[in-house]
């Protein structure tokens, strides 16, 4: 059976690169049939925090893996690594300098690994100094103790980023010395910026947190990082996990770097914003307007719903819907600049706005089919093209030019706020 495990250190926040690597963890695990399993590497006492944990096991959960056994602590196993320690000293092949303990590296040896990716990587332990296993305060180093635990847990696969390359020769010599089969390495290349420079900080948000925070849907995510280093056979772009398990295998991993494109994730979100049921985007929506300074208890679920329905195809996230229909909830929405200068400081402008709040008075129903007839018959009794009409009153009632179709628009807002808006910018 295919063991895998994700094994992240709670020293930060669940970085892009390694809920990608989780990802494909999971993958092989649920589509072979095999187990998904947590370690958390949390040895380094100084720097590992509870907080960051916490956030890594709800990020792990918020993109939809889940693992099997329980989770296992490097914290709570220092004794296992000491005793192992132990043994390599008396079976000769270790030795103390101080209080560390020390693995005698054998020269001259070369090291071949099939990696799955890769293909052969050869070695040779001439360029490998010998490996502290136990450090002077008494921690285990990182390659010792990870062989200690890919054995005990029955570890097949090892799913990893090309930044682990370098360690596989040092893990290699400690499955040996410990008479242990090594697993099968598979290395997948780094992500980088569209720059070509490893991602980091200034290419945008890196963290699973960022952009859980910034309004994108989580099966998006999931989406885009599978895409960043596997492609599926039949070349399709939107393949939500369900689908990928059935299709998902480490034989097909690239080898080349993956780029991040953020707007192409931009457009997957999109994508799953179009699809998604409007009942599972509206928790995600009214949270993100609380978020923004909307009272919670003004707000009427059937607005939203209205709302979701007009401008999730024009908003690639759930915060930029949020910002784009701020206006429907909070009147100190902000008015851009460039469009009250052009419109808002009209004399004429003032004058059909107010004229335009007068005709809307009478409408009984305030439909958006009602609202466009009486405004097609004020801009034929005026002489005026409708667009004279339309421009103002769309920058009045929401400080944009742009956006989902007037007369629906003033329909959600009801002829109150509406009238209240044009007569604000019609004095």
């Amino acid at each position: 059976m295919v063991r895998v495990r994700f094994a992240p250190s709670p020293t930060g926040f669940l970085h892009l690169g390694s809920a990608r690597t989780a990802l494909f963890n999971w993958l092989y695990a649920r589509h072979t049939g095999g187990k998904f399993l947590l370690r958390i590497e949390d040895t380094d006492q100084v720097r590992s925090e509870k907080r960051f944990l916490a956030e890594i096991l709800e990020d792990l959960k918020w993109l939809g893996l889940d693992w099997d056994e329980e989770i296992v602590y490097q914290s709570n196993r220092f004794d296992v690594y000491r005793e192992t320690a132990e043994k390599l000293i008396e079976k000769g092949l270790a030795y103390r300098e101080g209080t560390a303990v020390i693995f005698k590296v054998e020269k001259s040896r070369v090291i071949e690994i099939d990696d799955a990716v890769h293909g052969k990587i050869v070695f040779n332990t001439d360029e490998i100094k010998d490996q502290v296993m136990i450090k002077s305060d008494g921690s285990p180093t990182y390659n010792f103790c990870c062989v200690i635990d890919d054995s005990w847990l029955e570890i097949t696969h090892i799913i990893r980023g090309d930044d682990h390359i370098s360690n596989t020769p040092k893990q290699i010599i400690f499955y040996e010395a410990l008479g242990q089969k090594p697993p099968v390495f598979a290395h997948i290349p780094l992500m980088m910026g569209m720059d070509g420079a490893k991602l980091s900080k200034r290419h945008g948000a890196v963290s699973v947190e960022e952009y859980k925070k910034e309004g994108f849907l989580s099966e998006a995510l999931a989406n885009y990082l599978m895409l960043l280093g596997w492609a599926s056979p039949d070349g399709k772009e939107i393949i939500p996990l369900k689908e990928a398990i059935e299709k998902f295998d480490i034989k097909n991993l690239s080898g080349v770097q993956a780029r991040f494109d953020t707007q192409k994730f931009r457009w997957i979100n999109s994508e799953y914003i179009m699809k998604k049921p409007i009942e599972e985007l509206l928790p995600l929506y009214k949270k993100s307007l609380v978020e923004m300074g909307v009272n919670e208890n003004g707000i009427d679920e059937l607005k939203l719903k209205k709302l979701l329905e007009l401008y999730r195809v024009r908003g690639k996230t759930v915060s930029e819907i949020s910002s784009m229909t701020y206006c429907f909830f909070k009147d100190d929405y902000p008015v851009d600049e460039i469009a009250f200068n052009k419109y808002m400081l009209d004399d004429e402008n003032k004058k059909i706005l107010a004229e335009f709040s007068k005709v809307l008075e009478p409408i009984n129903d305030f439909l958006a089919s009602n609202i466009e007839q009486v405004c097609r018959e004020f801009a034929g009794v005026r002489n005026l093209k409708a667009s004279k009409i339309i421009h103002p009153t769309r920058v009045a009632i929401s400080g944009r030019t742009e956006g989902a179709g007037l007369f629906e628009m003033m329909e959600i807002f009801g002829k109150e706020k509406v009238i209240e808006r044009l007569l604000k910018y019609s004095s």
